[in-house]
């Protein structure tokens, strides 16, 4: 969409209409501008957003093609790359002993069930039930089953009307399997002669420590600011939670290590296709009525905040390849996979050339499901890729079994309780994550060696790519369009647009007359007024580096007098009315924060300032003032091989300190990725300038520095104005 060209008139009539208009209001709600003027106390109305938003239920992710087999790779590691780090797991934390526990041996015919528990970390229970089959021997494959948003789970009894439904539209065969064809696919599978676990989603069956599956915001535990702000959530303990299924399974001393598959259906698919793209140990994977380009999973645990930017479903299940991959559609959001999204993975799997790697079975004559006709498919799937050589796949009756025969909880096996449970077993969970967060993230702040480095901008500056969205624009990717131009005899004023990526920034050039070639990308949240005041006269910053010699673009970063995020699910359009649904990363998921956009506005400008043949610059100097000093430091980090030097006024901000998930400087994962210090620390080699920082609230920045062979300044703004001091930095009248 196109931005509104900003004139210095508009601004100050908007401003006075905006004071009048909405003073009552602004005190009603205690909502601070960001973007007035200093000495001036206003509040504006939240600027709806002028950049098209993606949401779960009514947009289309389609498969991004790449052009080749070769091209897959670096596609991968970007697909990857943003799961792990949406779900908190980049870098993993360390494996605990999973302390298992193995108890209630269950005797039938030709199989046995096992009650199982251990902990995925210290205190947090992984719960479930392990099929095998009667006689094993030797090395046997194993399948993961992961149950996915199906009545009670693992302890799924369907009452006698849902039976005969199922039974009457050829869905279901037997009385046992229609009751649970979660069962029935465990007990199948382990007559083929599989190890098969079948493990609790959060809330489930024996998870009681999370009191019910999902909830809405908090103000500590789960759903709260600070988990989102350490990348703590739904989707990511239970990603968390299957790796160390993975774990157990390849404990299993009769387990063949190279045939471990994983299953499931609905949010059981979504945990399939996660599992198998961030482990290869995984080695053929079918995920059941989740692989779609329209709706991408609709519980909170399917969700995370970044999961979904610049990818989906489709390009999720794409990681597995060229492992084997079969998945199945029904009348529901996957009803339209044959033509959209399977054959985009087919190409793929041609590209890589194992085209019979990739199946799909459209079972668009039922709805959502894994019944009978699904499971079938599915047998088969792993009996030709595990080649377990059988001939007949039929499933057989068997007997359910009661909730009390699979519950692993008992009189010697009592189930947790206390602060085992509920909001102190959420905050335990939140804080173990934190720090295992501050043993891997403190180190990088402090490298001692070029190798120390690569791992902080590896781990670092990877983090900022997913949180921010996109990186420098390469040649011809960013443009100024001209609109006006004004030679005001010592200077010339354009105005006009730089466009990137499709969306629009309104900008504003100064050339002086004796241009020295340099130019300084004045980042601001005041915009063109902090250069050019309402009455058409220069600001004595734009004076001073306009007569140094200094060119100065301008741009107006999105959404000026913005202070909250917009949220695609608002209260007045969620699905369900469910209170879970304030979840943050229903909205994070799938768009950037207002603070990303602004980062990505100043990489705009920096691409097209570096590429522009007509105004060719020989330095980029980036300014961050007035409110914008933390976006220019995070564009400097994603932009350093462009940019000469940085002075940044940061005004002592940190995202930690952040307690509203809205705030218009939120950015999930910030805090977790070391904050406003690690984004400086990420600017090194380049010449910087910190004001309101110091060596000790910004330690392990000189750390880095000195490792990157880089300089860094701090400087007290205490007597002097930081705009001031910004300008004499760049200019080099300090």
């Amino acid at each position: 969409m196109t931005s509104k060209k900003t004139t210095v008139s508009d601004f100050a009539l908007n401003l006075c209409v905006q004071r009048s208009l909405f003073y009552e209001r602004a005190i009603a709600l205690a909502i601070l501008a960001m973007t007035i003027f200093a000495s001036i106390i206003a509040v504006a109305e939240n600027p709806k957003s002028t950049r098209a938003l993606r949401d779960l239920n009514n947009s289309s992710f389609a498969f991004t093609p790449v052009k080749s087999g070769g091209a897959w790779k670096s596609r991968r590691a970007e697909i990857q790359n943003r799961v792990l780090v949406a779900a908190g797991l980049s870098p993993m934390p360390e494996k605990s002993p999973l302390n298992v526990v193995i108890h209630g041996r269950i005797e039938k015919a030709d199989y046995t069930v096992e009650k199982v528990r251990f902990e995925s970390l210290p205190g947090h229970f992984v719960t479930g039930n392990l099929y095998l089959p009667k006689r094993i021997t030797g090395k046997i494959p194993a399948v993961v089953s992961a149950h996915g948003h199906w009545p009670n789970g693992r302890f799924m009894n369907e009452d006698v009307a849902e039976v005969k439904k199922q039974m009457a539209m050829g869905a279901e065969n037997f009385e046992s399997s229609a009751r649970s064809p979660i069962q029935a696919r465990c007990v199948q599978l382990a007559r083929m002669g599989c190890a098969v676990f079948i493990y609790d989603m959060l809330g489930y069956a024996d998870s009681v420590q999370f009191v019910e599956h999902r909830h809405g915001l908090r103000v500590k535990g789960f759903v709260s600011a600070e988990a989102e702000l350490n990348l703590v959530s739904y989707f990511g303990l239970q990603t968390w939670n299957s790796e160390r299924v993975v774990d157990f399974m390849c404990s299993l001393p009769f387990v063949d290590l190279q045939r471990i598959g994983w299953t499931g259906a609905s949010g059981g698919g979504t945990q399939t296709m996660m599992i198998a793209g961030i482990d290869d140990r995984i080695a053929a994977a079918f995920p059941c009525v989740m692989v779609s380009t329209a709706m991408q999973g609709g519980c909170s645990c399917e969700n995370a905040n970044y999961l979904r930017i610049n990818q989906g479903n489709i390009d999720i299940a794409a990681l597995t390849a060229p492992r084997q991959l079969g998945m199945t559609a029904a009348d529901d959001w996957t009803k339209e996979l044959k033509t959209k999204g399977f054959p985009d993975l087919k190409n793929l799997y041609t590209q890589l050339g194992v085209p019979d790697h990739v199946e799909a079975h459209f079972n668009t004559q039922f709805p959502h499901n894994y019944n009978a006709v699904s499971r079938a498919q599915m047998y088969a799937f792993f009996n030709r890729h595990f080649q377990l050589g059988l001939t007949n796949l039929d499933e057989r009756d068997f007997q359910l079994l009661s909730t009390s025969e699979a519950s692993v909880w008992d009189d010697n096996h009592p189930k947790p309780s206390g602060d085992q449970v509920g909001e102190p077993h959420e905050i335990a969970v939140v804080n173990w994550f934190k720090q295992q967060t501050a043993k891997q993230i403190e180190p990088l702040l402090h490298p001692t060696s070029k190798a120390d480095l690569r791992a902080t901008r590896a781990v670092l500056g990877g983090a900022l790519e997913v949180m921010i969205g996109r990186t420098l624009p390469k040649p011809g990717e960013s443009t100024f369009n001209l609109h006006t131009s004004e030679n005001k005899g010592d200077y010339l004023i354009q105005r006009g647009n730089t466009v990137c990526d499709g969306n629009v920034v309104a900008t504003m050039f100064l050339y002086p007359k004796k241009w020295n070639r340099d130019v300084i990308l004045w980042l601001t949240l005041k915009g063109e007024e902090s250069i050019i005041h309402a009455d058409g006269k220069l600001s004595q910053a734009a004076v001073q580096m306009l007569e140094r010699g200094y060119a100065v673009a301008c741009p107006v970063l999105y959404l000026p007098g913005a202070t909250q995020n917009p949220n695609v699910y608002a209260p007045d359009k969620r699905k369900s009315g469910g209170d879970y649904e304030g979840f943050a990363g229903y909205h994070y998921g799938y768009n950037p924060t207002i603070f990303a956009e602004r980062v990505r506005d100043a990489l705009a400008l920096i691409g097209e300032i570096r590429h522009d043949k007509k105004h060719q610059a020989d330095q980029i100097l980036v300014a961050g003032v007035e409110g914008a000093g933390v976006i220019a430091a995070a564009a400097t980090a994603l932009a350093s091989t462009a940019v000469q030097q940085l002075a940044s006024d940061t005004d002592g901000f940190r995202f930690a300190k952040l307690h509203n998930v809205w705030d218009v400087n939120f950015l999930p994962g910030a805090a977790k990725y070391g904050d406003v210090p690690a984004m400086l620390a990420l600017c090194a080699p380049v010449k910087t300038t910190v004001i309101a920082e110091s060596k000790d609230s910004a330690a392990g920045l000189s750390a880095v520095f000195a490792a990157a062979s880089g300089k860094v300044d701090f400087l007290s703004a205490t007597g002097a104005a930081p705009v001031g001091l910004v300008v004499k930095v760049l200019t080099g009248h300090r």
